[in-house]
C-alpha cells in the first residue's frame, strides 16, 4: 500500500504548535501503478510540494477533494509560498484594489482567507450601470452585512459610486442609510473618502460637520453641503478638497475656513456663499498650495490671502456678476456700479479674486467678456511678484485697447512665459503660434525674463493681428518676421506657411497700424 503526504491547515482557534505532519493512507485503487519510485518516494517523505502534486495529479482515480479537506488530521506546518508568503497587511493592501464584492469573495480560495478580506485597505463600492451591486436592494443587502463583519476595520481608502447617467439611484431605502455609510467610513480612520452620487437631485449630507484626525483627501460629487457642515475645522489634517456638481450654501456671516487645506478644486459647482444679498461669501485657506475654481454658477467667493499659493486657474463664465456695458471701453466703464449692495466685505474698493492670487507663480485666467470681476479687480491691479507662467484667454484682449493685458503683463516682474487663448474654446487648437522677443529693443516695461509667448486660435484673422500688432510694441513678434519665422503647429489646419503668410499680408493690407 502507498502512502502519500498531506498537509493540515488549523482550523479557527488551532494552534500552529498542534499542526504536525501525519501520512494517510490511501487505498490502492488512488495510486497509480506506473509511478516511479523516486516519485513515490518524495511523495512518502513529503519534502517538496511541487513533486507532491505532480504525483497527485497523475492519479488515476478521482477524489472528493472536499471530503479529504474536511476529514484531514492535524498536520505539521507547511512554509507559506507565493502570494501567502508576503508580510503582514501587503495582501489586504492588494485587496484593496478590488471592488469590494471582488475582494470578499476571496473567502472561498482557502480557509486561510476566509476572513481576509476583512481587513482589506480599501472600500470599493460601485452601483452603476450593470456592475454587480448596481441593483438596489442587492446594494442594500451587501451594505447592511458588510459593515458589521468588518467591525470597525480601519480604512485607507473609501469610495463609494452610486448611480450614475443611465442608472439614477432613487430608492429611498438606499438613500436613508448613504450618511451612515459615509460616517461609517470616517469613524474606520478613513485617509481618503469619495463620494460620487447621480440622483434625481442633489443629495444633502446631514449635519453635524466630520470629526477625523486621519482624513486627508475628501472628493464629493452631487451633494448639497450646507451650514456647519463646511466647517472643516474638525479635520485638522485635511490636505485636498474636491467638490464637483455640488451645492455649497453657507449662511453664515463667518468666512468658510480651511484652515490646513493645500489643493481646493470647485468644479460645475453652485455657490450660495453669503448670507443674504448685500453680501459676498468669503473663503479663508491661509495654507493652499493649488486651487482650481471654474464652470460654477451663483455667487464669486471672496478669497483671502493665501501667501503659500503657487498655482490656480480660474475660469468665470456662468457666475452672475455680468456688467451691461461690458462692451464699453475698460477705462470709460463704470464697473464699480455692477457690484451692487456692497456685495465686497469692506466696500467696493476690495479684490475679490486676483489679489488673493498674486502669490501664485502660475495662473491661468479665463472670463466671459460679460463678468465683470477680472475687470473690477484690475482697477486695483496688484503685483504678481512670484508669477513665472500666465495663461489668458480674449477677455483680457478686448476691447481693443489691450489695457487689462498690458496692466497684467507691466505688473509679473518675472514672467517667463505667456500664453493667449483667443476665440477658441479648445482644449484642441487648430492653430498655434509661438514667438519669442527679440533681445534688442526690448521693452522695459516688461519682465526681462519673458522668452516665449504662444497664441492658440481656430484661425489668423483681422482680430487675432490686432493681438500681434499689440505684441509689437513690446517688440514680441517683430513686424520683419512676424509671420515667416513663428513656430507653427496646426493640429487641424492644413494650411501651409507660404499660405499663411499670403493670407496674412492681405490682411494687414486692409489694416492700419497705430
Amino acid at each position: 500500500m502507498a502512502t502519500a503526504t498531506i498537509c493540515h491547515m488549523p482550523r479557527d482557534g488551532e494552534s500552529q504548535h498542534s499542526s504536525t505532519k501525519t501520512r494517510a493512507r490511501l487505498p490502492d485503487r488512488y495510486t497509480h501503478p506506473s509511478l516511479p519510485p523516486a516519485s513515490r518516494a518524495q511523495e512518502q517523505d513529503g519534502r517538496d510540494s511541487g513533486d507532491r502534486a505532480t504525483a497527485t495529479s497523475s492519479l488515476s482515480g478521482k477524489v472528493d477533494t472536499r471530503r479529504l479537506f474536511d476529514e484531514m488530521p492535524p498536520g505539521k506546518k507547511v512554509d507559506a509560498s507565493g502570494i501567502d508568503a508576503l508580510p503582514d497587511g501587503v495582501t489586504e493592501h492588494i485587496l484593496g484594489f478590488l471592488p469590494t464584492e471582488d475582494a470578499v469573495r476571496t473567502c472561498v480560495l482557502a480557509r486561510s482567507w476566509r476572513h481576509r478580506w476583512k481587513s482589506a485597505a480599501a472600500l470599493r463600492i460601485i452601483s452603476t450601470g450593470s456592475e454587480f451591486l448596481a441593483p438596489v436592494d442587492r446594494l442594500r443587502e451587501f451594505m447592511d452585512h458588510l459593515l458589521p463583519a468588518r467591525d470597525g476595520a480601519p480604512l485607507d481608502l473609501c469610495e463609494l459610486r452610486l448611480g450614475d447617467l443611465n442608472t439614477l439611484l432613487t430608492d429611498q431605502a438606499v438613500l436613508s442609510r448613504v450618511d451612515h455609510w459615509f460616517r461609517h467610513a470616517v469613524g474606520c480612520n478613513v485617509q481618503v473618502l469619495k463620494l460620487h452620487m447621480v440622483t434625481n437631485s442633489f443629495y444633502e449630507l446631514d449635519d453635524p460637520p466630520l470629526v477625523s484626525l486621519h482624513l486627508t483627501t475628501l472628493e464629493l460629487f452631487g451633494v448639497v453641503l450646507q451650514n456647519s457642515f463646511l466647517n472643516f475645522s474638525g479635520c485638522p489634517n485635511l490636505e485636498r478638497l474636491e467638490f464637483e456638481n455640488c451645492n455649497l450654501e453657507w449662511n453664515s456671516t463667518s468666512p468658510v475656513l480651511f484652515q490646513s487645506l493645500k489643493h481646493l478644486r470647485i468644479t460645475d459647482c453652485g455657490l450660495a456663499l453669503g448670507v443674504d444679498l448685500d453680501s459676498r461669501g468669503c473663503i479663508s485657506a491661509p495654507n493652499l498650495v493649488s486651487l482650481v475654481l471654474e464652470k460654477f454658477f451663483g455667487d464669486t467667493p471672496l478669497f483671502k490671502s493665501m501667501p503659500s499659493l503657487m498655482e490656480a486657474s480660474v475660469t468665470l463664465d456662468n457666475c452672475e456678476y455680468r456688467c451691461e456695458l461690458w462692451h464699453a471701453n475698460y477705462w470709460d466703464c463704470n464697473s464699480e456700479s455692477c457690484d451692487t449692495f456692497a456685495k465686497t466685505p469692506g466696500g467696493n474698493n476690495n479684490s475679490v479674486l486676483l489679489e488673493s492670487l498674486s502669490k501664485a507663480q502660475s495662473l491661468l485666467l479665463i472670463s466671459e467678456p460679460t463678468v465683470y470681476i477680472f475687470k473690477r479687480d484690475m482697477r486695483r491691479c496688484p503685483m504678481f511678484n512670484n508669477l513665472k507662467k500666465l495663461w489668458l484667454d480674449d477677455c483680457w484682449c478686448a476691447p481693443d485697447d489691450f489695457k487689462m493685458l498690458a496692466c497684467i503683463l507691466e505688473h509679473s516682474p518675472i514672467l517667463e512665459k505667456l500664453t493667449l487663448q483667443l476665440f477658441s474654446q479648445g482644449p484642441n487648437h487648430k492653430m498655434e503660434l509661438e514667438g519669442s522677443i527679440s533681445p534688442i529693443g526690448r521693452s522695459p516695461v516688461i519682465s526681462e525674463y519673458l522668452k516665449t509667448v504662444e497664441v492658440k486660435c481656430e484661425v489668423v484673422d483681422e482680430r487675432i493681428l490686432k493681438v500681434l500688432r499689440f505684441l509689437r510694441v513690446f517688440n514680441i513678434f517683430a513686424s520683419d518676421t512676424l509671420i515667416p519665422e513663428i513656430a507653427l503647429r496646426h493640429q487641424v489646419s492644413r494650411m501651409s506657411r507660404c499660405d499663411l503668410f499670403l493670407h496674412y499680408q492681405h490682411l494687414v493690407a486692409g489694416c492700419s497700424f497705430r
